[in-house]
């Protein structure tokens, strides 16, 4: 067989092989899978090179970069196969410099976390919050507070739980801390005792209804079939704060919640008092992104929080969700579209939806 025959048959064992549009696209999804290596230069590199695309008769596959390599090709210095993909170094990056934050007595700037991790800032800030969700600066924010509550229900004083957190000054803790604890330090520290929760139990639609409110705003819309169970779920949420039934005012706020369950086009304009962990608020911000009469599934919700893998705990948020409807976690469903488990019911999420498609 001639030289030509054997550049042809090549040619078209490389065309036909399933592996070879991946090279040529470039796809990032088929690193890991495979590796190719050019006989000509000697390389072999990760489908996502970005070299130029070579001929197809000078191309060989092979399974990992140990078989390359035995196979007598050397790695590109270019998309570098002979180590962990980019994504998973980019990762290892971002997982040091989170547990430097969070070691830190006082928050890392993010020109001293650049050159830690050898990038630019601006590089640095965008690779942060593709992997977190957050920039530095939020992570921080959401750490100190999440040390703080800690301290606060340890057997701290106030003081020592605010300077523990990484405070440098009392002051500005005293200036963010409604904001971090939704009440006074002193007053979260003893449970939220002298707290004051107006509520209010009534009717609509789909059963029995919930609505609470705390200074700042709405705190808990729960949905269920027996009231005495709603008002225990309420107890057990604010054991320590003080209950009161509502006034003709707040029932003026019951009737709209009511109102926008029965019709969602009319909107909800009440203020919400969110409380939840970092990430969880991070998951309802989501939520509450979601257009009325539109759905997403937990791994899109996943997605835009930036941390894909994350589907399990997205899922978990959903169930914590106090706020029914407000936060509208009945928008999130499977991949393929149907309905999962709702806290209040499949029966209520289905309604829900239809109302919101109808509307």
């Amino acid at each position: 067989m001639n030289a030509s025959n054997v550049i042809a048959r090549r040619a078209a064992a490389a065309l036909r092989d399933p592996r070879w549009p991946a090279v040529v696209a470039r796809d990032p999804a088929a690193d890991g899978e495979f590796f190719y290596a050019v006989r000509t230069t000697g390389v072999y590199c990760r489908p996502s090179c970005g070299a130029r695309t070579p001929r197809p008769e000078n191309v060989e596959f092979h399974r990992s970069a140990a078989a390359a390599e035995q196979a007598g090709f050397r790695a590109c210095r270019r998309c570098r196969p002979d180590l962990p993909p980019l994504v998973e170094r980019q990762a290892a990056v971002v997982a040091e410099l989170c547990r430097l934050i969070e070691q830190a007595e006082a928050p890392p700037t993010l020109h001293q976390l650049a050159g830690q991790a050898g990038l630019s800032a601006h590089h640095l800030h965008r690779l942060f919050k593709a992997h977190t969700g957050l920039t530095p600066k939020a992570y921080a924010v959401a750490r100190r507070a999440e040390r703080l509550r800690a301290g606060l229900t340890a057997e701290k004083s106030v003081t020592e739980a605010v300077f523990a957190a990484g405070y440098n000054a009392s002051g500005r803790f005293y200036a963010e801390a409604a904001g971090i604890l939704g009440m006074t330090a002193s007053r979260y520290r003893a449970g939220g005792a002298a707290a004051e929760i107006r509520f209010a139990i009534g009717q609509c639609s789909l059963g029995a209804i919930l609505v609470a409110a705390s200074e700042r705003g709405l705190c808990a819309i729960l949905l269920g079939d027996d009231p005495e169970l709603l008002l225990r779920d309420l107890q057990d949420r604010f054991a320590k704060a003080r209950l009161i039934g509502g006034d003709a005012g707040f029932e003026r706020w019951v009737a709209e919640v009511v109102g926008f369950v029965e019709a969602p086009g009319i909107g909800l304009t009440l203020p919400l008092d969110i409380r939840g962990t970092a990430f969880q608020q991070r998951v309802w911000q989501a939520l509450r992104e979601i257009p009325a009469g539109q759905t997403a599934s937990y791994s899109e919700i996943a997605r835009r929080i930036g941390q894909p893998q994350a589907v399990r705990a997205v899922a978990g948020a959903c169930a914590a969700n106090a706020l029914a409807v407000a936060i509208p976690c009945h928008r999130v469903v499977r991949t393929d579209g149907s309905l999962s488990g709702y806290r209040w019911g499949v029966a209520r999420k289905r309604a829900l939806l239809e109302r919101e498609g109808g509307a």
